[in-house]
């Protein structure tokens, strides 16, 4: 993609909508929409990191209630001609066709490479990636299991919602209270990740989410990390304009 005079490329990740409580988080969703009406104009496309709500399951034919305004608005940028892409995060793992359907957004589910005015992006949620985390790693297998997805398919939308937004508040294995602790340059899993992909090809720049902290990070001479943060503490968003990349908060 060759980005137009005056537009930017802009990415957000982790907004965990509906958490604590769909009330509780109804402040941040209207501001997270307000980022959104405010960057349509010189938006050359928008990437979305994953993690938009705490949880979020798609069965056949329900998906979750709620979160209306951010749909909404959604819809109407992609219905403006401007691309969207997402990427699911540990929260939304079992997006399965509504967003490409009804909103003409893309899902990925792992992380892609991606070209804009000849510099290259690594972009992902980055759960999962690095070393170390054994145990979510074990567990994200069990949860994308093509059965245990099946099986909860079974339970009554109204249950199994309320389920899994619990298990998605409470269990730390989920909901990532640690993700917002920065380790250190030589302890953060995402830059030892990052350094690994550039011994075999290089990169620019390398997007992620995740960690729930804004962090900006060089890599070597020519590569840098950058981590989006949150829309829950930080408000933070990253836009590149064909040169730089950017940590801004709105």
């Amino acid at each position: 993609m060759n980005i137009p005079e005056g537009k930017k490329i802009y990415f957000a990740s982790d907004n965990h909508l509906g958490a604590p409580t769909k009330h509780a988080s109804f402040p941040r969703e209207k501001k997270f929409v307000a980022w959104l009406d405010s960057i349509k104009d010189d938006a050359a496309a928008i990437f979305l990191l994953g993690d938009l709500f705490d949880f979020w399951f798609e069965y056949k034919t329900v998906v979750p209630k709620g979160f209306t305004r951010t749909l909404g608005k959604l819809a109407e940028i992609s219905d403006s001609g401007i691309p969207i892409y997402y990427f699911v995060g540990n929260h939304d793992l079992w997006m399965n066709g509504y967003f490409e359907e009804e909103l003409n957004i893309p899902v990925f589910h792992q992380p892609r490479e991606f070209s804009f005015n000849e510099k290259t992006f690594f972009i992902g949620h980055g759960d999962g990636l690095g070393p170390g985390d054994k145990g979510y790693k074990r567990m994200k297998k069990v949860f994308t299991n093509p059965s245990s997805k099946w099986l909860f398919r079974w339970l009554h939308p109204d249950i199994g919602m309320r389920l899994g937004h619990y298990f998605s508040v409470k269990n730390k294995l989920i909901s990532g209270d640690e993700d917002a602790k920065f380790l250190g340059n030589d302890h953060e899993w995402l830059v030892q990740y990052s350094k690994r992909k550039l011994d075999t090809r290089h990169y620019d720049f390398f997007v992620f989410g995740h960690r729930h902290l804004p962090l900006e990070i060089e890599l070597n001479s020519n590569s840098r990390y950058f981590n989006l943060g949150d829309w829950i503490s930080h408000y933070t968003y990253g836009f590149f304009d064909g040169k730089e990349f950017q940590l801004k908060q709105f």
